[in-house]
């Protein structure tokens, strides 16, 4: 390290990439860049594959595609102010495949200055569990990164800043701090030999509740493992399914938080290296608050999950099916807050079997949002039905059939509102019902987008309570929509109300399904604890009931591989990351059980 070296300014741009809008995504970065170089910063940080978005799944296999990347990385790194070096997440060839074998492509980080590509540095390890895929696509690279930022001559080895360079995944296999090891070898270590000044690590981590908790504490742990300074730049914004959280940060090397940047939005945040102490200087003011509590992140993550979903895909309007419910409830809440309440039209549709409560407590929830409605009674329409089936349903029982109807009549009265105004219709299942199968195909599970299918039942009711308390916007959350002269944002009868379809006379969930808190403990075990039948009965649940469960479960796969995208904001999301069979003979079940597989219903 040269001691006559200045202290050095880094600029950490947490962005908001929409995949595969490469201009857009080069203009955010040129905005940031310029943003950074004023404030007086040699270095910009920006996260994995923030050229084209993470992730960019089967687009990579357009070859047209990654010749335009390549084209506009070049024209990026013109425009970069000269006194700033960059790094950009890209995509590059792997020139070596066709020869040696492996995978086509490397994720890589550009290093740009001078007006120019100096250095490509690829991801060593490859993710491929859960919602990554990276084997797919992506070779590994082989060798330890690491640059030289001088105030001279960049490429002047031994001259200036010496960093090592770390892309999301190779900071996820310390085996001191998991316990083990996911791969061979630990790219933070291999740095710490070569003797870096620091190491920074470039990431698209998709969010789960407390995961910045997770996060932070082995950052910590790595920064005072290896005694070196550590920066974290991840995404922000939300791709299809998956959102990204934010929250960057940078730790120096006693493992004490120097800066975050802000969770759930766009962030630039400036950190100094001091080369006399060799470490990065606290900046108090630069550390954005987080909520401090899970139902604050989830909330937070979901407005922004629809917000990004709708914008990038052309939508800037939603409907949504108010029943009345807590559910429903919820969801209309999280687009008033994504979309503004003046861009969600909320349609009631009530049976004849529908309570006078339920659309009473659905008109209030509406006014307490300020969102539009619309009511279309449904009755003409069962009847019609029923005249339709009478012949060939003549001498059978009313059952779910019939019950199903009313849902499908619904889901397709939402779908031509959707059709015909061009809106986005937002599904408001949660996971309890999406993991039993107590939902309909073709009819409540009609959407484009699966909004609390993440969201355990009794999380839902968390997240509503929680909610009512919030009269103001917080900094660490998204927006709380909220009428002037609203006491809540979600009615009281809402809530308190015994949950139900109303697709029957005196129809409550739990005629069909044990208490909710006793469900969702069951699906927490069975679902995101693996755990077997009969380590969940030892846990003190029935077995008759783990039985049904875990047969519900099963059967209802194939609902859940036709339901629309499911924003993730758990560990075991139902969607990409989870690849169950359909047909599918294998259903665990308690040492005592010996009944056979049920057939599925819609």
């Amino acid at each position: 390290m040269n001691s006559a070296l200045t202290p050095v300014t880094i600029a950490i741009a947490q962005l908001n990439p929409t995949i595969g809008d490469l201009a857009g995504n080069a203009q955010r970065i040129l905005e940031a860049a310029q943003q950074a170089a004023a404030q007086g910063a040699q270095l910009l940080l920006t996260p994995e594959l923030s050229l084209c978005g993470y992730p960019p799944r089967d687009l990579l296999m357009h070859p047209d595609f990654l010749e335009a990347m390549q084209q506009t990385l070049a024209r990026l790194a013109k425009d970069l102010p000269p006194t700033l070096t960059t790094l950009v997440g890209v995509v590059t060839l792997n020139p070596n495949a066709g020869i040696e074998g492996g995978k086509p492509l490397f994720n890589s980080t550009a290093l740009l200055a001078g007006g120019a590509v100096q250095q490509l540095f690829h991801k060593r390890l490859l993710p491929t569990y859960d919602v990554f895929d990276e084997d797919r696509y992506f070779e590994s690279g082989r060798e330890a990164n690491h640059f030289w930022l001088g105030s001279g001559d960049r490429s002047d080895a031994g001259s200036g800043l010496h960093i090592g360079v770390t892309i999301c995944e190779d900071l996820w296999n310390d085996e001191e701090f998991w316990g083990k090891r996911s791969y061979e070898i630990n790219p933070i270590a291999d740095l710490a030999q070569v003797g870096v000044n620091l190491t920074i690590n470039l990431s698209a981590s998709p969010f789960t509740a407390g995961k910045q908790t997770l996060r932070e504490a082995m950052l910590k742990h790595s920064a005072t493992r290896f005694n070196q300074p550590l920066l974290y730049v991840n995404q922000v914004g939300s791709n299809d399914d998956l959102i990204f959280d934010g929250c960057s940060v940078a730790f120096n090397r006693k493992g004490e938080l120097v800066c975050r940047a802000k969770m759930f939005a766009a962030d630039l945040v400036l950190v100094q290296y001091d080369p006399q102490q060799q470490d990065l200087v606290a900046v108090p003011e630069a550390i954005a608050p987080v909520p401090d509590n899970e139902d604050a992140e989830i909330w937070g993550a979901l407005v922004l999950g629809v917000r990004d979903y709708a914008r990038k895909c052309g939508f800037s309007k939603a409907v949504i099916g108010l029943s009345g419910g807590i559910d429903s409830a919820l969801v209309a809440a999280i687009a008033a807050a994504a979309l503004g309440p003046e861009n969600v039209l909320g349609v009631l549709m009530p049976s004849p079997y529908s309570s006078d409560h339920s659309v009473n407590d659905a008109l209030q929830l509406a006014v307490n949002l300020g969102i539009q409605t619309q009511t279309l009674k449904i009755g003409e329409l069962m009847t019609g039905y029923d005249h339709t089936l009478e012949a060939l349903f003549a001498g059978t029982e009313f059952g779910i059939a019939e019950e199903n109807i009313q849902s499908r009549i619904r889901g397709n009265l939402l779908m031509a509102i959707a059709n015909k105004f061009g809106y986005l219709l937002l599904s408001t299942g949660n996971k309890s019902e999406m993991a039993v199968g107590y939902c309909t195909l073709y009819g409540d599970m009609n959407g484009g987008l699966a909004v609390i299918a993440d969201v355990p039942k009794t999380r839902v009711y968390s997240i509503c309570h929680w909610l009512n308390t919030q009269l103001t916007p917080t900094l660490a959350t998204a927006p709380v929509p909220h009428a002037p002269t609203a006491a809540e944002v979600i009615p009281t009868p809402i809530i308190t109300k015994a949950p139900s379809a109303e697709l029957k006379p005196g129809q409550v969930d739990q005629d069909s399904l044990p208490p909710y808190d006793i469900l969702d403990d069951i699906l927490a075990r069975l679902i995101h604890n693996h755990q077997s039948p009969d380590q969940i009965v030892a846990a003190g649940h029935d077995p008759a009931v783990v039985n049904k469960i875990t047969r519900l479960v099963t059967r209802a796969e194939f609902k859940r591989r036709q339901a629309p995208p499911v924003l993730k904001v758990t560990d075991r999301a139902f969607g990409v990351g989870w690849r169950m069979p359909i047909a599918n003979r294998w259903i665990p079940a308690t040492a005592t059980d010996t009944k056979a597989a049920i057939a599925p219903s819609a």
